[in-house]
């Protein structure tokens, strides 16, 4: 008997690779959504300091799939507090064929989407926030989430053909940040965000290459008291009629010859300058 089945009674150990057990672990790449019930279906966090932060702040753990080496090791914290789930645990090379690609972190943990927030919810009280029309790579999302909590953004919008914020990449590269930091998903038009954060007080800004744009700095920019920053995606930006229907559209200041910086890196100049009230 392994040392931990005598002070954890939730923990199973894996021999059988094709467990049905471990479907929803298989997968783990391709977002989830509506895998199982209940109705907001399911997420994967990866690593113990995304599923730590993912507890914090209160989604629901459904079971734990681990490297063996972890449960006194690394993933400790978790195991400690999800002792009412299932927590499965195989060698590293085993995750690896149950998986499909190689755990960072040696931990993945299913765990339950929250009912997503309406815009007027998440913009209630807030003066920063930012906006991502079609952003659909992970990596950028996550990246993206991670400059908005860290430089003043107070939440973040994702229209309905942005990247799956909960996908396992996005959250890893967010660092687990998506979870400290209040965000939505809509699937209405860009006219219709703008024409309600306009109602909310915010002016709306447009990160793009535009004869008519401002700098980053701009002064009257800078006294504006509620902000929705726009941010496109990689290669094609934000759309024509979502910068024409922003109150400003406003740029970057390049040299060398540069003409434009990835999204993810503009979004961290961007949030830097204009989170700052």
């Amino acid at each position: 008997m392994n040392s931990y089945n005598t002070k954890f009674s939730n923990i199973t150990y894996i021999d059988n690779l094709e467990a049905d057990e471990l479907d929803v672990f298989r997968q783990a790449d391709n977002g989830l959504l509506h895998y199982y019930e209940p109705k907001e279906g399911l997420f994967i966090a990866e690593s113990p300091i995304v599923t730590m932060r993912a507890l914090d702040a209160g989604y629901k753990p459904i079971s734990i799939l681990m490297e063996e080496s972890h449960v006194f090791g690394e993933g400790c914290e978790v195991v400690a507090r999800c002792r009412d789930i299932p927590i499965y645990v195989a060698p590293f090379d085993a995750l690896t064929k149950i998986t499909g690609f190689q755990l960072t972190r040696g931990l993945l943990c299913a765990m339950q989407r929250k009912p997503l927030l309406r815009i007027d919810e998440l913009c209630e009280g807030k003066s920063r926030i930012a906006v991502l029309e079609s952003v659909v790579n992970p990596t950028n999302v996550g990246a993206i989430v991670r400059s908005a909590a860290a430089l003043g953004m107070e939440a973040v919008i994702l229209t309905g053909g942005s990247c799956d914020p909960l996908y396992r990449r996005a959250i890893r590269v967010s660092m687990g940040t998506i979870f400290q930091i209040p965000w939505t998903v809509t699937k209405e038009d860009s006219k219709l965000i703008q024409d309600k954060l306009k109602a909310f007080g915010y002016k709306t800004v447009a990160m793009a290459l535009s004869e008519n744009s401002v700098n980053i700095n701009d002064e009257v920019l800078m006294r504006e008291n509620k902000l929705a920053v726009y941010l496109g995606a990689e290669g094609n930006g934000l759309s024509k009629e979502t910068i024409s229907d922003c109150d400003y559209t406003v740029c970057i200041p390049m040299s060398h010859g540069v003409d434009s910086l990835n999204v993810a890196a503009a979004s961290a100049v961007a949030f830097w300058q204009l989170g700052r009230h």
